[in-house]
């Protein structure tokens, strides 16, 4: 069975939940529907499934974005 590279992009303010911290789960490139939701990063990252790690935002990141789990 192939293995796919899935990866969680954390924000902050996005433009369709302003007020919140998002989790989007990625497969490759590709943004899938599954996302994560909750009022503080440290909410957002305790429902993220365990295993990944993290990677600071790259400065050429969009502004919105806070960090990535691999």
């Amino acid at each position: 069975m192939k293995e796919e590279c899935i990866t969680w992009t954390i924000y902050k303010h996005s433009l369709d939940y302003p007020d919140k911290f998002v989790a989007r789960k990625f497969i490759l490139d590709k943004p899938t529907e599954e996302i994560l939701i909750g009022n503080s990063l440290q909410e957002v990252r305790e429902m993220l499934p365990k295993g990944f790690t993290r990677f600071e935002r790259n400065p050429s990141d969009v502004l919105s974005i806070v960090e990535t789990w691999i």
